[in-house]
């Protein structure tokens, strides 16, 4: 019995001792470099409505103590035997509210084997006065693209970490879900495409799902590539047919090429589908149309139509132009804002800040398909001076597909700089220059779960509304005909 009582007793000695040694006292040594974390989380910034920045301290230790402290007097710490920090959601809630405008500091000390614990330099968190929109939906799907397996449409909760799905391609007898839209992310104006057996384009409106057929005898190929009219009357499409290369020794694996493209419009309120007549369009390849947040302008990409001999590497789209008569549904002559194929650069995925004032683009050296090119790149160009510059969010690995929040702070783009396989959504403040911070991987609950997720991130774009689909509306609405749009002259 009595060595029994002593066991207890050198236990609660130990856990006293070590508990006491969870926390530096004032005898640390600082080392006056920089601890290696992951997610890179350093000296970056942040909106004051995001979730817990979790992370991990990957150098080596006994034990990990993080100690978070704003502009006021607010601060709590975080031990660690891992070095798995893990912020409590209640506590994180508080300290952005406190600091919003300011700056969070994060000490991060580390116990050696032999007791002694060590600072590193600290890392600060600008929290800004802008939030982000509350939701980011995104497709995911396996890198490779050669197949339909496992399709989803999810949408996170950006405040925590709650993911939903929108629709799941399971639902849908596996068929292909693609191009999902919001109307700017400012009301529940939401769509999205299927191909296959229960093929169509999918409205979502005030709560209710329809299918609709925009494919007509007058339509050449499918329509693609949506973006709403700020009105919500139109949707802007392009009709394109493409031809995809998979190559085996090119360190791009897929190489996608339009043959034609051309731009289409869905007049949502008539039911009608209209060519978007532009003048000499047969001429050109016209792609990835864009509204001006006023609605008077129509952005897009354009390429000269190739002959029956080509090089696909020779495609390069510019940034152009058309002003649109929503009453008469007539548009005026093509402008070029950007002539990126003057300097053997192609243009992308233009998407206008809400303000007007900038639009960023993806730009690559060649073609109109630019996920698979390393050198892709976001380019930002002032809409007053039509100056383009590269954005300061860009890494040495493909970033492209990119979305703006409502109030036009914060860009969103996939991301490729970690692996240069797997796309992750990154998010960047931008400032009233039209600069950009340095981004931020979108927080998850365990931080090394990037690290074994396999699937990409697809076309993030932000949402200030929950799409709440439930599975039995989706499978009604996929299994019964479709709407068939009509066919009208603009």
């Amino acid at each position: 019995m009595t060595d029994f009582k002593n066991l207890i007793f050198y236990l609660l000695i130990f856990f006293i001792l070590w508990s006491c040694n969870k926390s530096p006292d004032n005898t640390f040594l600082d080392t006056g470099r920089s601890a290696a974390i992951d997610p890179d989380y350093t000296e970056i910034t942040i909106p004051p409505n995001i979730a817990p920045l979790n992370f991990n301290i990957n150098d080596e230790g006994a034990a990990y103590y993080v100690k978070f402290s704003g502009t006021n007097e607010i601060s709590f710490g975080i031990a660690s035997g891992k070095g798995k920090i893990l912020i409590p959601e209640k506590k994180w809630r508080k300290m952005l509210g406190e600091n919003t405008g300011g700056v969070i500091n994060i000490d991060i000390y580390i116990r050696s084997n032999n007791g002694q614990w060590e600072k590193y330099d600290p890392v600060k968190w600008h929290v800004a006065e802008e939030q982000v929109d509350p939701y980011l939906s995104y497709r995911l799907l396996y890198p490779g693209y050669e197949s339909w397996m496992e399709l989803s449409i999810k949408q996170r909760n950006l405040s925590g970490f709650r993911e939903h799905s929108v629709i799941e391609n399971t639902l849908v007898d596996d068929n292909c879900i693609n191009c999902h839209s919001y109307n700017n992310g400012r009301s529940d104006d939401f769509l999205f495409h299927m191909r296959g057996t229960m093929g169509g384009t999918y409205f979502y409106s005030e709560g209710n799902l329809t299918k609709t057929n925009l494919k007509t005898g007058e339509i050449k190929n499918g329509a693609v590539y949506p973006r709403w009219h700020p009105s919500g009357q139109f949707v802007a499409f392009s009709s394109n047919k493409i031809v995809q290369r998979f190559h085996s020794a090119d360190n791009k694996k897929v190489e996608v090429s339009d043959l034609e493209s051309s731009l289409v419009m869905y007049d949502i309120v008539k039911n009608e589908m209209m060519n978007v007549e532009l003048a000499d369009k047969e001429k050109y390849m016209d792609t990835y149309p864009e509204w001006s947040p006023d609605g008077k302008y129509l952005y897009f990409c354009r390429a000269e139509q190739i002959g029956e001999v080509y090089d696909y590497k020779d495609i390069r789209y510019s940034l152009c132009r058309a002003a649109l008569d929503p009453n008469k549904r007539i548009f005026g002559n093509t402008e070029i804002v950007f002539d990126a194929a003057r300097i053997n650069k192609s243009v992308a995925f233009p998407r206008i800040s809400p303000d007007g004032k900038f639009i960023v683009i993806t730009l690559a050296d060649y073609g109109c398909f630019p996920i698979w090119h390393k050198e892709a790149d976001l380019w930002s160009i002032d809409l007053e001076t039509f100056e383009p510059k590269r954005l300061e969010c860009n890494s040495n690995c493909t970033d492209s597909y990119h979305s703006w929040s409502s109030n036009g702070k914060w860009l969103v783009f996939s991301s490729k700089r970690v692996d240069g396989l797997t796309a992750r959504p990154y998010i960047a403040y931008i400032n009233e220059d039209g600069k950009s911070s340095k981004p931020f991987v979108v927080p998850q609950k365990d931080p090394g779960f990037y690290n074994r997720f396999l699937k990409s991130y697809n076309i993030p774009e932000f949402s200030s509304v929950k799409i709440d689909l439930n599975p039995g509306k989706i499978r009604r609405v996929a299994a019964a005909p479709a709407i068939q749009a009509r066919w009208s002259e603009m």
